[in-house]
């Protein structure tokens, strides 16, 4: 019997850190001019083995991306899988056209709830307890696997958005809203570190879990910054989630719910006991005493991370989801929660070769409140080990990064985001009151600038993202959440769990 693997067996910086290749487009031409209109890509999800633990250690069954990427050692043209993804190098008002195709042809290897309101591609009747243990499951939910990539802080035209009910499987069958699966994404914001992954409602938490992620880079040819900081060779980009394994190398995920008697398989919150980096556990990478720029990207399904380097050095952050900061800013520690993106700066060039740094984790889980990261495996991220190379000091940044306008809002909104607790914990959330099925209450008129007060009633903290738009965050606050939900029950004669 497949028996979970005990974390601290795993030797940790024996994994190099694998940085991701990039997807080759086809170049798509204006006839007569030549001029470039756009790059097309072919992207398929499929299901394989991968080598995520250290050598000795069996192989991990994945759902990953693939496609056409230029080999590093010949140049050619090979096709590549992996989990996560490849990456997308985009360039600013170069559109860019994507055919994805789900090629995942059996059965979900992770536990699927029915319970839930799902893409359902079976359109299976809601069981009733009791239910049975997985595996098995429920054989209709866990085949077909139903895909829907969503391109995370991307501005573009809704219908290419990733809609949760937008899927589509290896059969051909779809959601209700789906369109196409063919997107174009425009391009035209600002230069930042974007992130694709999948978004099938009811089953994002797995299908991202089993390794449909990864980075999209937009970039602009113009960009005044792009000097002062490290060159493309130092620019690596680290998705960072926590994983679970089996002693036989397979993923390890919560086969029984929190509230088993209600939906049998679904925790609201998973934590794996080990940090995986682009692909690979607790790696180290080999850096140049130099400075390196570092896409961080917090890919995990739950998890928070207060990001530290072990030699209590410094360093600096430049960008976040929608782009540069104004200013660069220096910092000791940086919190960063699911899907959020930070551009981060780390200069090596003082250290001496032979000396490892690694990157810490002090954030709680769940955050701020939950277990603190043991320090042993979940507190430690990956090693840097500087080797003996050219030295290079860093360049002077400008003041000035960016030069985001001052927005005055026209209208005020109040949100209020509360769980509905169940015997073993929260069984749904409400967003002021109102489910995921409900008509749409928010109807901003495009052009006008809003001000959104989000309040958070429940016991953790929660990120907010927006699609198909940039925003700015203004402040945070505390405030008394039992004095709160106590007068928001008076003025909607209700609670906020609306059904």
């Amino acid at each position: 019997m497949v028996q979970p693997l005990d974390p601290k067996r795993i030797p940790k910086f024996v994994n190099q850190l694998v940085i991701p290749p990039v997807y080759m487009p086809t170049i798509l031409r204006q006839p007569i001019s030549g001029e470039v209109i756009g790059h097309a890509y072919k992207i398929e999800a499929s299901e394989f083995q991968q080598q995520i633990l250290p050598p000795g250690f069996g192989t991990t069954k994945v759902f990953g991306y693939s496609g056409m990427i230029q080999d590093p050692y010949t140049g050619r043209a090979v096709y590549y899988k992996s989990a996560p993804g490849s990456t997308f190098e985009a360039i600013r008002g170069i559109p860019v056209h994507v055919q994805w195709i789900n090629n995942i042809t059996g059965p979900h290897f992770l536990p699927v709830d029915p319970t839930l309101d799902w893409a359902n591609p079976n359109s299976m009747s809601v069981p009733l307890p009791p239910f049975p243990s997985f595996p098995p499951g429920f054989p209709l939910a866990q085949q077909p696997v139903p895909i829907v990539p969503h391109l995370h802080g991307g501005e573009h035209p809704s219908y290419f958005d990733g809609y949760p009910d937008a899927w589509f499987t290896a059969d051909g069958r779809t959601g209700m809203a789906f369109i196409t699966n063919t997107y174009t994404f425009p391009n035209v914001q600002q230069p930042t570190a974007l992130w694709y992954h999948d978004h099938t409602m009811g089953m994002t938490r797995l299908n991202n879990y089993a390794g449909l992620t990864g980075f999209y880079l937009l970039r602009d040819m113009n960009d005044p910054i792009v000097p002062f900081l490290p060159s493309r060779e130092n620019e690596i980009p680290l998705n960072i989630q926590d994983r679970s394994f089996n002693t036989d190398g397979s993923l390890f995920y919560d086969h029984m719910g929190a509230n088993p008697s209600i939906h049998p398989y679904v925790v609201p919150e998973f934590f794996g006991n080990t940090i995986m980096v682009n692909g690979k556990v607790w790696p180290n990478l080999n850096v140049k005493p130099q400075q390196y720029r570092f896409r961080v990207l917090n890919g995990s399904n739950a998890r928070f991370y207060r990001l530290q380097l072990s030699n209590k050095q410094k360093f600096i952050q430049i960008g976040t989801d929608g782009g540069y900061l104004p200013q660069a800013v220096e910092l000791s520690s940086l919190l960063i929660s699911p899907a959020e993106r930070a551009d981060i700066l780390i200069d090596f060039s003082t250290l001496a070769p032979g000396t490892t740094v690694i990157l810490t984790n002090t954030a709680n889980a769940p955050f701020p409140d939950g277990t603190p990261a043991d320090p042993q495996t979940v507190g430690q991220i990956m090693q840097f080990t500087v080797i003996n190379e050219t030295v290079l000091p860093p360049k002077k940044l400008p003041p000035v990064l960016n030069s985001i306008p001052q927005l005055k809002p026209t209208k005020t909104r109040t949100l209020t985001l509360f769980e509905l607790e169940g015997p073993n914990g929260p069984l749904k959330v409400t967003l002021d009151g109102q489910l995921w099925g409900n008509p749409v209450s928010e109807l901003p008129q495009a052009g006008t600038t809003e001000d959104w007060q989000v309040v958070n009633l429940t016991d953790d903290t929660h990120p907010i993202h927006l699609h198909l738009v940039q925003f700015l965050l203004v402040s945070r606050q505390k405030f008394h959440s039992d004095a709160y939900l106590k007068d928001w029950m008076q003025l909607n004669q209700t609670t906020p769990p609306s059904t």
